[in-house]
């Protein structure tokens, strides 16, 4: 959903505008509000971030945070799962990480849901691997894919026991079965 807007807007005029539920991204100068997160891509976030955060952050080598406004460029963009690797987090003089995070993420992933434009979800991803991000996910639960995105590469397009890739800094192996695994929560 676009929120039109009587006259355009810079980047730094919507940083200062009340955050929404959910949240808006502003692209091209462009408010757009991303869809409600319903069950299968709650589940599909809530495990990716466990999964990654609970082999990254005892070795300080990475951190996912889901929904994480992403300010960089023109863009302020809220992927499903940001990965930042440990020594790019701009943590504050108690230890803590900021609340607004003024930079690419390392490794962005987006869950696709029904409503949502996958070219629009494609771009962003596509933005990020313009400024720094090294890996992009896009997983479509509908068809059981995930399309995986590196720098100066074709995308790849990876099924069943296809094995994914992840930054270098995470000690994780990881099949697309594995991670479509995570919606059955019974039997």
């Amino acid at each position: 959903m676009s929120i039109t807007t009587a006259k355009a807007i810079t980047l730094e005029e919507f940083l200062k505008l009340p955050e929404t539920k959910p949240a808006s991204e502003y692209i091209n100068a462009e408010i757009i509000q991303k869809p409600m997160p319903k069950g299968k891509h709650s589940r599909l976030q809530f495990r990716l971030c466990n999964t990654i955060n609970d082999v990254a952050e005892p070795l300080h080598s990475a951190s996912a945070f889901p929904e994480l406004r992403c300010s960089f460029g023109i863009r302020s963009i809220v992927p499903d799962v940001a990965v930042f690797k440990w020594s790019r987090i701009p943590f504050d003089v108690d230890g803590e990480p900021p609340n607004d995070f003024l930079l690419c993420p390392d490794w962005t992933i987006e869950i696709l849901s029904p409503e949502q434009s996958s070219n629009r979800v494609i771009g962003n991803i596509l933005y990020c691997l313009q400024h720094g991000c090294q890996l992009g996910w896009l997983i479509d639960s509908s068809d059981r894919s995930i399309l995986v995105f590196l720098p100066g590469q074709q995308p790849e397009l990876l099924q069943d026991s296809d094995r994914l890739s992840v930054l270098g800094e995470i000690d994780l192996e990881i099949t697309v079965s594995q991670v479509f695994s995570w919606l059955k929560m019974e039997g």
